[in-house]
């Protein structure tokens, strides 16, 4: 039965897999759908890493053994190789389970298609999406592939531009972009691990970079990007004196900043990142991925931005264009026109444009 139903189940799938959006790093987010005689009758979803998988948490809920005939829908192939929990292939089998959709393959190029193998070497049948139901799967996970595959964190450069490019706001603004744009990208903060911006933009926007949405605000780790020190006496800026300084970290150049900035950082409870001036800033990135950061989401002025682009260090771009509000007429844009990038999701938010997708000039490596 291709299509129909069993993409209506995987969307289903999808949308159980984005209840746990931000929750489940370094672990994907996945959703699985139990179908009994074209009714569902169970569901489950992955909350958090070191918890149970969607699939087994569909068969938990559903509290007993499936009947025959059942299908499980599950937006991720079936993992194959025992972690902190068991595989859940194992599982699937043992449920009795013979017939399983996958919206996408475990882009693990080591277990990419080998738990299908499995299932199909049990005597289970087996079908894979195509189009439009295994693109959304495979773009649920984009931070969780980039690091699997990459194994490094994934670095995308978020922007807010007005039509002729400029992304500065007009004296005595703040924003360019409007409401339903800003509202979007404390979704896209509440995914990422990591939230990083340039000392300038710190100490311009004072930003607390916290995701504030209706069910509460939910605070990442926070990046401050200051080779030269900038922010040392600025104790009064938000990630420097809020109920979060354990989360936040500075990153800087010993050699060009003030002697006393590391002490006076700690003084605040903040983390320094002391770090070389040669390779700066894919220095900054290794850190992160050191830390365990799967992304970090750079929201960028001017300076930073260019800097990131000519080292070629931008992996993802998430560029919100503005339908009606107005850059600075003095400010010039910075931004490659058209932008180089693939594998676009667009939304409309308002007046305005979001495009999130893979910046076609990055390096694959720093």
């Amino acid at each position: 039965m291709p299509g129909g139903a069993d993409d209506r189940h995987l969307l289903r799938a999808l949308e159980l897999a984005r209840r746990a959006w931000g929750d489940t790093h370094p672990n994907p987010m996945v959703g699985a759908v139990l179908e009994e005689g074209g009714c569902v009758v169970a569901e489950g979803w992955h909350a958090r890493a070191g918890e149970a998988h969607a699939e087994v948490a569909a068969l938990r809920a559903l509290g007993r053994a499936p009947a025959p005939g059942a299908v499980l829908h599950v937006t991720l192939e079936p993992c194959s190789t025992h972690g902190r929990t068991p595989p859940c292939v194992d599982a699937v089998l043992r449920a009795g389970i013979r017939r399983v959709v996958i919206g996408t393959l475990d882009p693990n190029p080591a277990h990419a298609g080998r738990g299908v193998d499995l299932l199909r070497a049990a005597g289970a049948e087996v079908r894979v999406a195509e189009g439009a139901a295994e693109a959304a799967c495979r773009r649920l996970n984009v931070l969780f592939n980039h690091w699997i595959t990459r194994r490094r964190a994934l670095v995308c450069l978020k922007v807010g531009r007005d039509a002729a490019g400029r992304t500065t706001p007009l004296p005595g603004a703040r924003w360019i972009t409007g409401e339903a744009a800003r509202a979007d990208v404390m979704r896209w903060r509440r995914l990422f691990p990591a939230i990083a911006v340039g000392a300038g933009t710190a100490l311009a926007d004072n930003p607390r970079l916290t995701a504030r949405l209706p069910e509460g605000e939910t605070c990442p780790w926070r990046l401050v990007i200051d080779p030269s020190g900038r922010l040392h006496g600025a104790d009064r800026l938000a990630v420097l004196s809020d109920a979060h300084l354990a989360r936040t970290r500075v990153a800087f150049d010993p050699s060009r900043a003030p002697s006393g900035y590391p002490a006076w950082l700690a003084s605040r409870g903040v983390t320094a990142w002391p770090l070389p001036s040669e390779g700066f800033l894919p220095a900054v990135f290794a850190r992160a991925t050191a830390e365990g950061w799967v992304g970090v989401l750079v929201e960028a002025g001017a300076g930073l931005g260019q800097a990131l682009l000519r080292e070629g260090l931008v992996d993802h771009g998430l560029i919100y264009t503005a339908g009606e509000g107005q850059g600075d007429a003095c400010a010039t844009a910075w931004l490659p026109d058209p932008l180089p990038m693939e594998d676009v999701e667009s939304v409309v938010l308002g007046s305005d444009r979001g495009d999130f997708g893979r910046w076609v000039s990055a390096k694959t490596s720093v």
